[in-house]
Formats: C-alpha cells, sequence, structure tokens
C-alpha cells in the first residue's frame, strides 16, 4: 500500500482522521516530530476513533529518521507551491506521500530535496490558500488507491 508522512502536525483532529483514513485505506501512517500535541491527546484519540489500534504508526524523532526508514521508496511532497496536479502521477504500491504542518506547509529547506516532478499541487479555485491536511491526505491517498484498482478493498 502507501505511506503518509505528516512532518510535524499541528491539529489532533486532523491526525486523528488521518489515523482513520490510514485504517481504512490500508496505508501506514508516520509522524515527524515536534509535534504540536500530545500522542495521548484526547482530540485525537476522538477523531481516530476506535481506528488506532487498526492504523500501522510510526513516530520518528525527527525528518531524516524518518527519510531513512522510508528509504528506497518514491516519494511525493503535497504542497501549494508545485505546478504538477496529483492526478498526473502513475502511483505505485509503496508510495510516500509527503504533507506539512497545517499553518505553514512544508518548509522550503524540505521541499528543496526533491525534484519539481515530486512535488505535488492539488486543484482549487483561484484565491484559495489550501484544503485541509486531513482532506489533502484523503484525496492523494484515494487517488493513488483508485490507479490501482483499490486492491485489498472490501467487496
Amino acid at each position: 500500500m502507501f505511506d503518509v508522512v505528516l512532518y510535524q502536525p499541528e491539529i489532533p483532529p486532523n491526525t486523528g482522521n488521518i489515523i482513520r483514513l490510514c485504517a481504512n485505506t490500508g496505508a501506514r501512517l508516520h509522524l515527524v516530530e515536534p509535534l504540536g500535541f500530545d500522542i495521548s491527546d484526547r482530540q485525537l484519540k476522538r477523531a481516530g476513533l476506535d481506528y488506532r489500534d487498526q492504523a500501522v504508526m510510526e513516530v520518528h524523532g525527527n525528518w531524516q529518521a524518518c527519510r531513512s526508514r522510508l528509504a528506497g521508496q518514491r516519494w511525493f511532497a503535497l504542497t501549494t507551491r508545485a505546478t504538477r496536479a496529483h492526478t498526473a502521477v502513475a502511483y505505485q504500491a509503496g508510495d510516500v506521500f509527503l504533507l506539512g504542518p497545517e499553518t505553514r506547509g512544508l518548509p522550503r529547506e524540505i521541499l528543496a530535496q526533491f525534484a519539481p516532478g515530486e512535488c505535488l499541487r492539488l486543484p482549487m479555485v483561484a484565491g484559495s490558500r489550501s484544503l485541509n491536511l486531513s482532506n489533502a491526505a484523503a484525496i492523494v491517498v484515494f487517488e493513488a488507491w483508485r490507479q490501482l484498482g483499490f486492491a485489498g478493498a472490501a467487496p
């Protein structure tokens, strides 16, 4: 399946929603510290409901630890600074989707580690700044999963 990486997430309900997304799609979730909340946060638990035990989740102490853990996989960074649409990619099992903190997005020094073709943008109407983090994760995960024929989905 896929790996979803949240770089320094800040809002517990968004991460909880993404835990639920990963549990329901078979994606694995990676959180890169520092986190803007405690992993036992009540809001995180509420949004993730009972899916936290069903999701595969790892917390990484820093960016390099996460990069090393997922070395050898194809990475895509989601950013409003990209020009390539998320639908312009032929996804493969094992692809990694990187999303940044809710209030500031991925830092330029992180984005500099990606080629332009590895940076993806979700379409929005003119004048829009960004989508909610959990919505953005769901859009890209479901598009990638759709391309793979929803492999592993219940009939």
